[in-house]
């Protein structure tokens, strides 16, 4: 890299609360334990929620991330961090994606997520909940590693005047370019979207 006159992007270090373990509401046990393989899509999502900076304050980014794909199946943004905005990106992802019940979806033990609206939430459509350990990031990392690749490559790089501006760029980032054109080792170096097209071509042919 120093030969060819290259940089890292690198990632900055102020860091904002957006887990508030600190509540009274029941936590559901570790289902994942770090494996995070799905044999088929619908079966495993991840969420998480982060922060990106405006003129006007703190955009709150929630997102549903499939397991099979790598794909963000939901998403949600808002100037507030509650409840309603992790349950409308949950609810994104059923309503474009129908999952069977059973689906496992994993999350932080937020105070979001843990929730009694929440809660009602997912038995209305049979989904087991799952939750990190307390302060262990690497129980989440595919959802982290999603949040890392949206700063680096976006976010860190843009000065956002409004939430509009923000929102409408994350959009372009997750539809036009994240699910769409990049290439995710994981999936033999196929986009999230190819990568699922390939599953059901396959499926056609068997």
């Amino acid at each position: 890299m120093k030969k060819l006159g290259l940089n890292t992007r690198n990632k900055r270090r102020f860091r904002v609360l957006t887990t508030d373990s600190n509540h009274n509401y029941a936590i559901a046990p570790n289902r994942l334990r770090q494996d995070f393989y799905a044999s088929a899509p619908d079966t495993i999502y991840v969420g998480d929620i982060t922060y990106i900076p405006t003129q006007e304050g703190w955009l709150y980014l929630a997102t549903v991330i499939d397991l099979y794909s790598k794909k963000i199946v939901g998403w949600s943004m808002d100037k507030n961090m509650t409840t309603t905005l992790v349950n409308d990106a949950l609810f994104m992802a059923l309503k474009t994606r129908s999952p069977r019940e059973g689906l496992i979806w994993h999350t932080d033990r937020g105070s979001q997520y843990a929730s009694d609206s929440h809660r009602v939430l997912l038995k209305e459509y049979g989904i087991v909940q799952s939750m990190s350990r307390r302060g262990n990031c690497y129980d989440n990392a595919v959802a982290e590693s999603f949040f890392h690749s949206l700063k680096t490559e976006l976010t860190h790089h843009i000065k956002f005047e409004t939430r509009s501006q923000a929102n409408q760029a994350i959009f372009e980032y997750i539809e036009v370019f994240y699910n769409r054109q990049r290439l995710h080792s994981s999936n033999n170096y196929l986009s999230p979207v190819d990568f699922e097209n390939q599953l059901l071509l396959n499926s056609m042919s068997a």
